[in-house]
């Protein structure tokens, strides 16, 4: 069943502080073995920041970047759910959290195990 029409999709934080809006067919879902990714063991999928939009909440984002500074991760102040980062590697790109998405269900779509660790 790997391929989805393209399609839009709400998500949100847990408490709902942060909500936001993407626009993707699924391509696959990744799981990345980094240090952060690892610990917050999120489901993400890729998509182009022209394919996101953030329909509320930037006041209640915070955001934790470490090692080369540039993979911007955000979190909600409120509830600590983490919803999306904007990628080190494609900058004009952001992970999102796919179990943050309103009445999704990722059976079926590829899951790639993406290599951070190894990145310097």
């Amino acid at each position: 069943m790997g391929y989805r029409p393209l399609a839009s999709y709400q998500g949100s934080c847990h408490c709902g502080a942060i909500r936001f809006e993407i626009t993707t067919d699924f391509p696959e879902l990744t799981m990345c073995d980094c240090s952060i990714c690892r610990r917050k063991n999120a489901l993400m999928v890729k998509v182009h920041e022209s394919q996101f939009t953030l329909l509320s909440g930037a006041d209640s984002l915070t955001e934790y970047q470490f090692h080369t500074m540039t993979a911007r991760h955000f979190f909600c102040k409120v509830c600590g759910i983490y919803p999306f980062h904007r990628k080190r590697v494609t900058p004009d790109h952001f992970g999102i959290n796919v179990l943050c998405l309103h009445d999704f269900d990722p059976e079926g779509i590829p899951v790639r195990q993406a290599i951070g660790a190894a990145m310097t």
